[in-house]
């Protein structure tokens, strides 16, 4: 999963995206309101933590933002203040939950779950299938043939993203966006060590892998 991490102060920054990384989400940061603007109406994201003391635009100003352009991605918001009237505007201005600074990482991660869980629409799914293989994405397990696989982080991002996108081809440039990061090479051979990896774990058996190559234009996982 996709995260959106607004914060100005470099080390809060940095403490925060390498924990989430470990957690295995990828990560954006952005080090004010209009970059991070720019990217929550640009990228696809499945949770924005954003601060509300940011230069340039503030934090609530942001997500007032994100919620009058229809996006309904769910917001998190972070904030050293802990006055009442200051959460009651970030809430209005359109957050889903507020927590005030200095918090535990483990606090933070369960607030993520939480609204991760929370359906954006009624169709929104907690597991992904195609074929045989299933994915849940809340216990993070992945399953073929009814026998349980073991990922690794990446692997089981990248193995999300194509079940969210089965039967579309999607170019190396939309696998590096949304399993790597913004500033990742897709030209780079890493994706297609990836794929690889996984085929071997998802295709044991299989006279034809469930990834296929489309030449020139990328891969597509075969739904059925």
């Amino acid at each position: 999963m996709r995260i959106l991490l607004v914060e100005d102060e470099k080390k809060m920054s940095s403490f925060i995206e390498r924990g989430l990384k470990e957690e295995g989400f990828v990560v954006d940061t952005a080090f004010d309101g209009e970059a991070g603007w720019d990217y929550a109406h640009t990228n696809d994201y499945d949770l924005v933590i954003l601060d509300l003391m940011l230069p340039k635009m503030n934090g609530i100003a942001v997500c007032a933002k994100i919620r009058e352009k229809g996006l309904r991605v769910p917001v998190l918001m972070l904030t050293a203040r802990d006055a009442v009237e200051d959460k009651v505007k970030g809430l209005d201005a359109g957050a889903d939950d507020y927590l005030t600074k200095p918090f535990a990482f483990d606090e933070l991660l369960a607030r993520i779950r939480a609204l991760l869980r929370r359906p954006r629409t009624l169709e929104q799914e907690v597991v992904l299938s195609a074929a045989d293989v299933k994915l849940d994405l809340l216990t993070r397990r992945v399953w073929v043939a009814e026998r349980e696989v073991s990922l690794s982080q990446k692997e089981f991002a990248l193995l999300e993203f194509l079940l969210r996108k089965k039967d579309e081809v999607v170019s190396r440039a939309q696998i590096a966006e949304h399993v790597w990061d913004l500033h990742f090479d897709p030209m780079s051979n890493t994706i297609d060590v990836f794929i690889n990896f996984l085929r071997k774990k998802i295709d044991a058996g299989r006279d034809k892998s469930l990834i296929e190559t489309v030449r020139g234009a990328g891969y597509r996982f075969l739904a059925a």
